[in-house]
């Protein structure tokens, strides 16, 4: 049962991960909740790939800044907040039909935004 275990913390690893990764091009995917969850996944699974993602010279920053510091820097805060409410607008004015959805969207979009700005602002 360990071994099941491992193999599928890896594969969530991994697949966080990779979401992850994207979620650095992709406006509303967010990146450090998800590098953070591969790393917790690894942690409890593979030593080699969390020190691999730990030290890696592209995302390593994401989650130290995050473990250091509980927070992330005043430039992601904007962006991720503008980005935010800019696709949860056009979504609720022109894409969703339903008023409890857009009501809905909205509630998410006030509940992450708290949590954005709730976060140390690294310097």
């Amino acid at each position: 049962m360990q071994k099941v275990k491992k193999v599928f913390l890896i594969i969530s690893g991994c697949v966080s991960l990779g979401i992850g990764i994207l979620g650095i091009v992709l406006p509303l995917v967010p990146t450090t909740p998800l590098l953070l969850l591969a790393a917790a996944c690894f942690f409890r699974s593979s030593d080699r790939m969390y020190w691999w993602l730990l030290e890696n010279k592209y995302f390593g920053h994401y989650i130290k800044n995050y473990r250091e510091h509980r927070g992330i820097p005043l430039k992601a805060k904007i962006v991720g907040v503008t980005v935010l409410w800019i696709s949860i607008l056009y979504s609720a004015l022109f894409v969703v039909p339903l008023f409890f959805v857009k009501v809905i969207m909205i509630g998410l979009a006030v509940y992450f935004t708290w949590f954005m700005l709730s976060l140390n602002t690294i310097k």
